[in-house]
């Protein structure tokens, strides 16, 4: 494998030198050996906004066919590009948090009923009687075609839209996504980033310990598993806590410089205005009656917010050591996904009936086309990303085993 050779080591050779023992010229910021070109390494900001593009489009249809290819979307691209780290192993449990969110939802349709009047019933379960102050409530009762089927729409929706962060959370790294953050959402990016984390660094802490205690022959099952499993895990993420932390306090972590008070007041009546700007002008994209104001007070509301974050970042006291750079692939992945989402808006806005099929009467939904192909745009970071490296196994060592004449008389 070729060795990496990095233009901002301790000590790099000139730019315009040549690479010593090599003869070749050096080219600043040009590190590419084979290992580097088989990594995935696309900014990962590009992955959230493809994957919250595609938790957009989930978001503006109930059709059972469109999410399910949203989820095949999210998971074909997932399969492609999961790199081996202990966080790019938690989707499988995102899918599992989204099934037990589809069955929760349709098990809430069944106990408590549904608001969807159904002609074609299923079943009647028994009806617990409730005060009048509960009217409104009920459990128990007739059990309807049509509320079952809306139930699964809604809870579909829902599964989706957690697949899709789980495929995002998989994907990209967050310590890089931390890294890109602006200065002034610094502190707030570090705890949403600890949180991220938390899940995956569980996960992998209990899959290591229930493979221990299979190697060693005792059950991970049951109740008692679960206490003998739980407890350490509990302990691990304890001590990962505190020394986080003490690696934060290290790190001068919440450490500020001093800056004018006019300063600080422009800071937060930029940002602030911009926040509430930015959400009168998304309210008045989607009404009616806010069409001719909304897009200006939303560029408004953008810029201002931009210049708040902008002076922010002055108040805090670090660098970037290597940032990450937004090239051509960052681009087309992050454009694929808002290209899926404002299709699916637009589609939706042309043709609701497709994206949303009704429940009463009762309808098979029918797979829209041009919808549909809209989706399969997501595809595009499984081919025009680089493959994530394999872990290669280690070389066997070498046992040299003496001769004769060197072995001692």
């Amino acid at each position: 494998m070729a060795t990496v050779r990095e233009d901002d080591s301790e000590d790099p050779p000139p730019a315009t030198g040549t690479d010593p023992g090599k003869g070749r010229p050096w080219r600043r910021n040009r590190v590419r050996t084979a290992e580097a070109s088989r990594s995935n390494a696309l900014h990962p900001g590009a992955w959230w906004v493809w994957a919250l593009g595609l938790g957009t489009a989930a978001s503006r249809t109930t059709n059972p066919l469109l999410l399910a290819l949203l989820i095949g979307v999210a998971g074909y691209v997932v399969a492609a590009r999961r790199s081996e780290a202990p966080w790019a192993r938690s989707y499988g449990a995102f899918l599992k948090l989204g099934m037990a969110v589809l069955g929760i939802r349709l098990a809430f349709a069944i106990v408590l009923g549904s608001p969807i009047p159904g002609s074609h019933l299923v079943v009647t379960l028994p009806e617990l009687p409730l005060p009048h102050w509960a009217q409104g409530i009920r459990i128990g009762g007739r059990v309807t075609a049509e509320g079952l089927v809306f139930a699964l729409y809604d809870g579909l929706k829902l599964a989706t839209l957690l697949i899709c962060v789980g495929a995002a959370n998989a994907l990209a790294n967050p310590a890089r996504l931390l890294k890109s953050l602006p200065g002034a959402l610094y502190e707030a990016g570090v705890a949403v980033v600890v949180a991220l984390t938390f899940a995956p660094n569980l996960i992998a802490d209990a899959q290591r310990l229930r493979a221990a205690r299979r190697l060693r022959g005792r059950s991970d099952r049951g109740l008692r598993g679960l206490l003998h499993v739980g407890l350490p895990v509990l302990e691990g993420a304890l001590e990962r806590s505190v020394a986080l932390a003490a690696a934060m306090d290290a790190r001068g972590y919440g450490r500020t410089a001093e800056v004018a008070p006019a300063v600080r007041r422009t800071t937060a009546a930029l940002t602030l205005g911009g926040l509430l700007g930015v959400c009168a002008g998304t309210y008045g994209l989607l009404t009616a009656e806010g069409g001719t104001y909304g897009l200006p007070v939303l560029l408004a509301g953008l810029g201002a917010a931009l210049g708040g974050l902008w002076l922010g970042g002055r108040r805090s006291l670090r660098t970037r050591y290597r940032p990450d750079a937004w090239g051509v692939r960052a681009w087309l992945v992050a454009g694929s996904g808002v290209a899926v989402a404002a299709l699916l808006v637009v589609s939706a806005s042309r043709d609701p009936s497709a994206l949303r099929p009704g429940v009463v009467p009762l309808v098979a939904p029918a797979l829209p086309l041009w919808p549909a192909a809209a989706i399969l745009l997501g595809l595009l970071p499984a081919f025009i990303t680089p493959a994530p490296a394999q872990a290669s196994a280690p070389a066997p060592a070498k046992v040299s085993v003496p001769t004769p004449r060197e072995q001692p008389s």
